[in-house]
């Protein structure tokens, strides 16, 4: 693969899942859920406009936000909620 080809690559990635900058208070907990809540946010935006082209049903659509609402909400107990929060060996 060319340097050039390459850039093009990067350029699309960045173009398809643009990540904002986080401007709260850092820490490793909150940049994780920042980075899940903007993924969680493209998808949604993503579902949405295929619902609305009629490429995906509106139950489909429901249902795989909800999917994504479930991960998101684990993600959020897991980095935000449970502060001493200690892997199991």
């Amino acid at each position: 693969m060319t340097e050039n080809s390459q850039n093009i690559d990067n350029l699309k990635e960045e173009f398809l899942y643009p990540i904002g900058n986080y401007r709260g208070e850092f820490n490793p907990e909150n940049l994780a859920f920042n980075a899940n809540l903007q993924q969680f946010a493209q998808q949604v935006s993503y579902l949405c406009g295929l619902e609305a082209n009629g490429k995906i049903s509106p139950e489909d659509t429901y249902d795989e936000i909800k999917k994504f609402w479930q991960q998101l909400k684990r993600s959020k107990k897991e980095l935000l909620d449970n502060t001493n929060f200690t892997a199991e060996e």
